[in-house]
């Protein structure tokens, strides 16, 4: 009996050790468990901590930076459109004071030896042609009215046809140089747009070749060496780069 009963004890002397053995393993288990998930999830916070951070940061830089760029690039255009217009108002002032103070005179004389050639003989030949309307119709088979009057086609130029109706006046009396079979108006509205960017003109862009056009034609092509004829023709044309 005293045997059994020390077996008995040793065996659950055995038993209370191995359970509190196991008890303590499993709460060492637990302790690392836990710290580890502990290390983890402050492993986690850090890398969000640290995505916000550089997200704040970079939006910050991007924002700053492309800011910065975007503002130099709109002053930069800025200054080329200031420049651009600052510079077409001097010079359509200074070239206005210049041919306005009488220096170039519009002209409507083309006997003179400055048109001399064949790219002036237009010019040099033209004589007003007074004729009823049945005698243009049988001499020239283009005829058009523009600008309030009746213009016929010969030779790469547009002429007045006098006579063709009654009680009609012209602005402007002499030959038109067109190219492409481009009518009078469509003509001189390339001009006026060419010498208005060029700082010549500053009148309406309506095709009409009225003084203020015939000025700024004058002015460019006494300012180019060109014969002042005051009007269209075809080495003005040429060097307004038109035609």
């Amino acid at each position: 009996m005293r045997e059994r009963n020390s077996q008995e004890f040793r065996a659950r002397s055995n038993v209370a050790v191995n359970r509190d053995r196991n008890f303590a393993v499993t709460r060492t288990r637990n302790d690392v468990n836990r710290y580890r998930n502990t290390n983890e999830s402050r492993a986690r916070n850090s890398v969000a901590v640290n995505r916000e951070r550089n997200l704040a940061v970079n939006r910050t830089g991007n924002a700053e930076v492309n800011g910065a760029r975007n503002a130099n690039e709109f002053r930069g255009r800025n200054n080329v459109a200031l420049n651009r217009n600052r510079n077409f108002a001097v010079n359509r002032t200074q070239n206005a004071a210049y041919y306005r103070g009488g220096n170039v005179r519009i002209t409507n004389n083309w006997r003179g030896d400055a048109f001399r050639g064949q790219r002036y003989a237009a010019f040099r030949n033209y004589n007003r042609q007074w004729h009823d309307r049945s005698w243009w119709r049988n001499h020239y088979d283009r005829i058009i009215f523009v600008n309030n009057g009746w213009y016929y086609w010969n030779a790469g130029y547009w002429f007045p046809a006098w006579g063709y109706a009654p009680s009609v006046s012209y602005v402007y009396d002499g030959p038109i140089y067109a190219y492409n079979g481009w009518t009078p108006d469509r003509v001189t509205v390339d001009v006026q747009e060419q010498l208005a960017r060029a700082g010549y003109y500053d009148g309406p862009i309506d095709g009409v070749l009225g003084p203020m056009t015939r000025e700024a034609i004058a002015a460019f092509q006494a300012d180019n060496g060109l014969a002042v004829t005051s009007a269209i023709d075809e080495p003005t044309l040429a060097t307004l780069g038109v035609a």
